[in-house]
């Protein structure tokens, strides 16, 4: 798998490797957070391509104090390949050449296979509560089931 910088042309495989994966929301419009996050620090955001294919993204940040890791993605039908850790490794790699003392990150406590993987790969949990405010509303204010993430419904302010 080739590890590289998304590039605009990349867009349209990048959420549909999200919706395979679950990761799209009601909440959040993955468009805006394509595009938020090419306004800043875009060559933290990484795509793996396999055959010129996308299949695995990642999107690192740091803040000068925390980085963070958001939109970790490995497509369905390639993973348990090692590709997952070779994307965090390039995440850290970037994070680490920032000189990034700590990186936090957040997964659904119902999601357990990727827990697993975090764990597997030495993170460990942080014994603090995570509070978000959204301060941006990216869809409609409504609460509804998304057909990409089946069970996840809660209101715009919560959640990433």
């Amino acid at each position: 798998m080739e590890v590289r910088a998304f590039r605009d042309a990349d867009e349209a495989a990048v959420i549909e490797l999200w919706k395979a994966c679950r990761l799209v929301v009601p909440w959040n419009d993955p468009s805006l957070d394509i595009r938020r996050k090419l306004a800043v620090q875009r060559e933290m955001f990484l795509v793996g391509c396999l055959n010129g294919n996308v299949i695995a993204s990642v999107m690192a940040g740091y803040d000068g104090h925390r980085g963070w890791i958001n939109y970790l993605a490995v497509h369905p039908s390639n993973r348990r390949s090692g590709y997952g850790k070779v994307m965090m490794d390039a995440a850290e790699s970037l994070l680490l050449a920032a000189d990034c003392p700590k990186i936090n990150l957040q997964v659904r406590s119902s999601n357990v296979s990727v827990l697993e993987f975090y764990r597997a790969i030495g993170y460990k949990v942080d014994d603090v509560v995570s509070f978000g405010k959204r301060l941006i509303a990216d869809r409609s204010t409504k609460t509804q089931n998304s057909p990409s993430a089946p069970g996840i419904s809660e209101p715009p302010d919560s959640g990433e």
